[in-house]
């Protein structure tokens, strides 16, 4: 699930990326990507900073072994869209923290990774604990907004994660300037 959040986080700088700089990396590690992202976006043209809304609507989970409350819970949750804000400052805008692509797993590599003409198409494969999760990103975007389609499988491993699967759709748009009051 968290590597879920990680693809979702990188939504966001993406999607407010101009029409000009292009990234296409192939078999790259997570810091290969965001150094060519930071290096394509260098200018304040690249990434919009300030006050972003998503919505991330929860489309489908499958959970194999999956307990009965929890899968109802789940089930109550599909379809629903959960909306944030967050700001997103110049600094962060010209050069991403490291690890904000995948959070702090230094477990992933990117199969491909090509942002590009208002589109992105990403598959980003990681490991951990015997288990391998394949996440895939597809949407396009503007410098104010995006909408992306994430799928997540996961394979091999044991415990709650194992076989699990989940579609999720997001949609974001530049709502502002930040206030400084951004959680």
């Amino acid at each position: 699930m968290k590597y879920t959040v990680a693809l979702i986080a990188c939504a966001l700088p993406l999607a407010a990326c101009g029409k000009s700089p292009a990234v296409h990396e192939e078999n790259a590690s997570v810091a290969e990507v965001q150094n060519s992202i930071a290096e394509a976006g260098g200018t304040d043209s690249f990434v919009r900073p300030g006050l972003w809304e998503s919505k991330v609507t929860l489309e489908e989970m499958s959970m194999p072994g999956m307990p009965k409350e929890v899968a109802a819970k789940m089930a109550g949750a599909t379809g629903k869209a959960e909306v944030n804000r967050s700001c997103l400052t110049p600094d962060e805008a010209k050069r991403p923290k490291e690890g904000f692509f995948a959070g702090d797993n230094k477990n992933c590599r990117y199969d491909h990774f090509t942002m590009a003409g208002g589109k992105i198409d990403a598959v980003m494969k990681c490991s951990a604990e015997g288990a391998t999760h394949t996440m895939t990103l597809q949407g396009g975007y503007t410098p104010n907004t995006y909408d992306m389609r994430m799928t997540m499988n996961a394979e091999g491993g044991a415990g709650p994660n194992a076989g699990m699967t989940m579609k999720m759709h997001v949609e974001a748009s530049r709502v502002g300037e930040c206030t400084g009051k951004e959680s």
